[in-house]
Order: structure tokens, then C-alpha cells, then sequence
């Protein structure tokens, strides 16, 4: 997961968090299911912008940058909290289907706080409704249109609810109830014969 984070090992949003945060939350019950992703998130979140503020040159500790990394974690919240929804869901398709939709989300809520924040001071990025869509659609200039990035994040976010699920799946130990079995009944035992009664 840290690792599809790196910047240019995979294309823009084209990354296993969604899809690990929606699995976390589905498939690991109790507190781990939420201490492990937001353990590693904040790791990788911490080294990232460390590697652009001192390596890149850019400015992320600021009061816009800190809002923006809050509104990254309100949507990790909401997909964990949709993977919680989806704990009874155990046919891999369903899985799937909820880590996409969870990418959805995500890419909903992340895009909106960029339109309302406007790090990059986007002239098109107006407080109406069309402002809004070309932050859903177009984004800023000079960088990949953000369709771009919801694609990726769409993919991003199948491909690895998929493969989460899938070896996890393969990896659960599953009861016979799982598994569509009858449930092993107990080998018989011998019974002691009852002693004969005494004959009078």
C-alpha cells in the first residue's frame, strides 16, 4: 500500500489506499480494522510530505495544505465507515463493488474540499455550481485533468478491493457454515451395554 503511494511508481491516484482503508474496515474486525490503516497512512503521509517540502521545494505545511490532508482523512473516514457497512458482505463481487463505489466517495469528497480551498487559486474555480463541476471534470491548469484522476482512482480502487478480497478469501480460515457445508457432527461413540438384571 505505502508503496503505490511513492510519486511515479503508479499514475496520478492510481494507488491501493482506497481500496485498503474500504478493506480494513470490511474485513478487519475491532480496533485493528482502523489502527492499521490510519497507522500506515499517517506514516506514508508524513514521509510524502517531508520528500516535498524539503526535496521538492514545495510548500505543504501550511494552513491549506493541513486543511487538505484533513479533507483526505474525512474521506478515509467515510470509506472506512463504508467498509464497516459492507463487514456482513462476503461474496467477493459485493467486495468489489463496495471498494468502487468507496473510490467514488472518496474522489467526491477530496475534489470538493479542492474546490472549496483552491490551493492553486484556480480563476475557474468559482464558489457555483460550475464551478464546482469543472473542479469535478477539468481541474487546473497545467496538470492532468481531474477526470484523469478519477479514472485512475475508479480503477485504482476495483483493482485492489479486488485483490484485498481475493486473498483474503483465499487466507481466512472459513467454518463449514462459510463454506455452505453441513456442519461435522460428532463421530459416534460406543455405548456401554447396561449390565443384565439379575434373574430372581
Amino acid at each position: 500500500m505505502a508503496l503505490t503511494r511513492w510519486p511515479g511508481l503508479m499514475p496520478p491516484n492510481f494507488s491501493a489506499v482506497y481500496a485498503f482503508v474500504f478493506c480494513a474496515g470490511a474485513l478487519i474486525p475491532g480496533p485493528r480494522g482502523w489502527v492499521v490503516p490510519l497507522g500506515l497512512l499517517l506514516g506514508t503521509d508524513l514521509v510524502l510530505n517531508g520528500y516535498y517540502q524539503w526535496v521538492r521545494g514545495w510548500e505543504v505545511f501550511t494552513l491549506t495544505g493541513l486543511a487538505l490532508m484533513a479533507a483526505n482523512y474525512a474521506g478515509y473516514a467515510v470509506l472506512f465507515g463504508l467498509g464497516r457497512g459492507f463487514q456482513r458482505v462476503r461474496r467477493w463481487l459485493g467486495l468489489v463493488g463496495g471498494g468502487v463505489l468507496g473510490a467514488i466517495v472518496f474522489y467526491l469528497v477530496t475534489n470538493t474540499a479542492a474546490w472549496l480551498f483552491n490551493p492553486f487559486h484556480n480563476p475557474e474555480y468559482t464558489r457555483t455550481l460550475a464551478g464546482w463541476l469543472v473542479a469535478l471534470t477539468k481541474g487546473t491548469g497545467g496538470y492532468p485533468q481531474t477526470w484523469e484522476f478519477f479514472r485512475n482512482t475508479l480503477l485504482s480502487g476495483g483493482l485492489f478491493t479486488a485483490l484485498f478480497a481475493g486473498a483474503w478469501r483465499l487466507t481466512a480460515s472459513e467454518s463449514p457454515a462459510d463454506k455452505g457445508e453441513a456442519p461435522e457432527t460428532a463421530p459416534p461413540t460406543e455405548e456401554t451395554p447396561e449390565p443384565a438384571e439379575a434373574e430372581a
